[in-house]
């Protein structure tokens, strides 16, 4: 038994037209309405479709619908869609409400008709009938894609008019809600707990003049974005040239009262920006003379004398830190120590590696815990073993004066010879760390 081929209900001698449907809306507005316009236009196209069916026109079953994207580019994801089964072969009309659904610009339109007449399909508005084919034709869509342009600038200018006379009143008009403030009744109100965090931005860039610094502060307290991120230097720096926080609304560079309440004063403002307007490589500068030696006060020559902490500034401003003798800064090296003059970060270095390992020897521990115990009776070797283990992952989240206090604290003497450098620990600072790091554990867990 031979199987016929199944039928179209088509004439032999009528070739099938696979027709997709195209519908755009401009904005997400009525979507949740049972009948909206993109069901109108499908609709439409649908019965058009329908009355072609002795020409062969068939409905393809997927849907292409584009929504809250305007027609004035083609960086849309429906539309994507469809010259995608364009080119491969899959559509031989697409079928559109009207012109400036499929584009509103002529230029794009130009690109669209190239794809279409490279793979043989054509397009159709059932509102507005022409025929591409002739030159008349192309001339008639030529003007009515002219005018669909034109109304979209006019949109656009109505648009942009309705911003900036708003925006001059200070009204909010949506976008990205800044750090500091929610939006409720599309007005910006100020949130109290991110408030605090803006208010700290500023006061702790005008105290630390660093971003830098200030970046490690605020990661050091856990803050996060609005979005809840990490802060970065990006982060900060946006945060202090938001005239927002001032009760400002801006608009291309210029500022209006706004209608919403400020976060930072003036004052506040003006600390701020005033550490701005100084060059980055100056701060930077500013803070690295500013930090305090590490060893003042601790480290000596192989002559038993103290060497003193010094700086020089390179061709471009940098900043380089030593330790030199007492026979350098006077002038009589010749009598001076073996080694007279050390790099300050090289040193500093060793000696914070040579305190690390040092904290963890058991006899330094055990001298501790019998150092400790004059004012602890309670005091287990084991606990000290454990508050000393917590000084190694604690460093590097300190600032240089509290490192510089720490080092003052554990280091009695550090003695620099032409066999490198000795330390000679504090076991009495030790003992002090300890209670201090147990205070510390205390305040925490309660």
């Amino acid at each position: 038994m031979t199987r016929k081929p199944p039928t179209t209900g088509l004439p032999a001698s009528v070739q099938k037209r696979r027709c997709a449907i195209y519908t755009r809306k401009s904005s997400e507005e009525g979507l949740d309405m049972e009948f909206n316009s993109l069901d109108a236009q499908r609709e439409a196209c649908e019965a058009y479709i329908a009355s072609q069916r002795a020409e062969g026109w068939v409905l393809v079953r997927d849907r292409y619908d584009d929504v809250g994207v305007s027609g004035g580019t083609l960086e849309r994801p429906a539309l994507k869609r469809l010259l995608a089964d364009v080119e491969e072969g899959l559509v031989d009309v697409i079928v559109v409400y009207k012109i400036d659904r499929l584009s509103r610009a002529l230029m794009d339109f130009a690109k669209l008709v190239e794809v279409f007449d490279r793979n043989n399909a054509t397009f159709v508005s059932i509102t507005q009938a022409f025929n591409t084919t002739t030159s008349m034709g192309r001339l008639t869509l030529n003007i009515l894609l002219s005018f669909a342009q034109f109304e979209r600038e006019v949109i656009g200018e109505r648009i942009r008019d309705k911003v900036a006379a708003s925006r001059k009143r200070g009204i909010w008009m949506g976008g990205f809600v800044p750090l500091g403030f929610d939006v409720r009744d599309r007005k910006l109100v100020v949130n109290a707990a991110e408030a605090d965090l803006v208010r700290s931005v500023f006061t702790g860039f005008v105290e630390t003049r660093s971003g830098t610094v200030l970046l490690r502060r605020l990661q050091e307290a856990g803050a996060t974005t609005k979005r809840g991120k990490p802060f970065t230097k990006t982060d900060i720096y946006r945060v202090l040239n938001n005239r927002v926080y001032l009760g400002d609304a801006v608009h291309k560079g210029t500022s209006y009262p706004g209608e919403h309440a400020a976060i930072v004063t003036s004052a506040q403002w003006e600390a701020a920006h005033a550490v701005l307007q100084v060059s980055p490589r100056v701060r930077r500068n500013q803070t690295v003379s500013q930090t305090p030696a590490l060893l003042r006060g601790l480290i000596f020559g192989s002559d038993g004398r103290a060497m003193s902490p010094t700086h020089a500034r390179g061709k471009r401003g940098q900043i380089y830190k030593y330790y030199v003798s007492q026979s350098v800064l006077k002038g009589s090296a010749a009598d001076g120590p073996e080694v007279a003059r050390v790099p300050a970060g090289e040193i500093e270095a060793a000696v914070i590696t040579q305190v690390r390992a040092l904290v963890r020897q058991p006899e330094v521990i055990v001298g501790t815990w019998q150092a400790a115990r004059a004012e602890m009776p309670d005091l287990t070797e084991h606990a000290v073993r454990e508050a000393l283990d917590q000084l190694d992952p604690l460093w590097d989240e300190l600032f240089p004066v509290e490192q510089a206090r720490i080092i003052h604290l554990l280091v009695d003497r550090v003695e620099i010879g032409a066999s490198g450098a000795t330390v000679r620990l504090r076991l009495d600072g030790l003992a002090s760390l300890v209670r201090d790091l147990g205070s510390r554990d205390r305040k925490e867990a309660a």
